[in-house]
């Protein structure tokens, strides 16, 4: 049995709401984990969670958003300085790749008591290609190309997976515009998903809405959950179709879908 867990459940910028940024873990059976983006609240989130720099091992970075890649600095070092730790392995698409190091990263861990040091010296590094996928714990997870930023000359690069857990198959957006033209076959293919929904009454246009997401037929809606949204008054998710708002510290056991999954077919 795999479980994913939301160490936090709110936006970027979440704060005293006893919530922390929407990074998730997946722990398997046998306890291995997988980090589902790897934001500036990290190591808070962890501790609430009973856990440490210690558990991190693979780590799956979806995009360069500091709520997505600011803990890393955290990561790096914890486990550079101690002994009882191995490279963390990070997984994430060329594009982002090309810019982790150089633009997100170097600033803060370039410089080491005698030395210089480079990505190599911290992680090891698995860049996937486009259209592409990686395997971990003989899981696939398939990036999803998403519309999170365009700034008018191109877009951002940011993935969101799809992946299938106790033969539920599961569609993750981490950071997103509503694309459901783009991406029709993964929402329409899972058997649940979780995609980020902004709350906030000044919205912005890098991210779904509430609103938005409320006018999807409810064949979509009704296998949703909602995450990423700000602190303070949430609507009645469950009223309007969804399957609800994911709260921090929640933790997904997809077996029981599945058993659901097939009284349904045989019924």
């Amino acid at each position: 049995m795999t479980k994913l867990i939301f160490l936090g459940s709110g936006s970027a910028f979440t704060v005293g709401a006893n919530n922390f940024q929407s990074n998730m873990i997946l722990v398997t059976e046998e306890n291995h984990k997988l980090l589902i983006d790897c934001g500036t609240d990290i190591r808070l989130s962890l501790y609430a969670a009973g856990l440490s720099y210690l558990d991190i091992t693979d780590i799956y970075i979806s995009h360069l958003h500091s709520d997505h890649v600011g803990g890393l600095e955290y990561i790096a070092f914890s486990t550079l300085f101690d002994p009882r730790c191995q490279k963390p392995n990070i997984y994430l698409s060329k594009d982002v790749s090309s810019n982790l190091w150089e633009r997100t990263l170097s600033g803060g861990l370039r410089f080491l008591d005698g030395d210089i040091a480079s990505i190599d010296t911290f992680f090891e590094e698995h860049k996937i290609n486009q259209h592409g996928h990686f395997t971990w714990q003989d899981i696939k997870f398939d990036l999803v190309k998403v519309n999170h930023v365009d700034n008018g000359f191109y877009l951002m690069p940011s993935y969101g997976l799809f992946f299938t857990l106790e033969g539920v198959k599961i569609f993750l957006s981490t950071d997103t515009q509503l694309c459901l033209d783009k991406n029709k076959e993964y929402y329409e293919q899972s058997d649940i998903i979780f995609h980020d929904c902004e709350t906030s009454c000044c919205q912005t246009p890098v991210h779904a809405n509430y609103e938005q997401l409320s006018t999807l037929p409810p064949k979509i809606k009704n296998k949703m959950w909602l995450y990423g949204y700000q602190p303070g008054f949430l609507p009645d998710a469950k009223k309007d179709g969804f399957c609800g708002f994911v709260e921090c510290g929640q933790v997904f056991d997809f077996s029981s879908l599945y058993q659901q999954k097939l009284v349904e077919k045989i019924s």
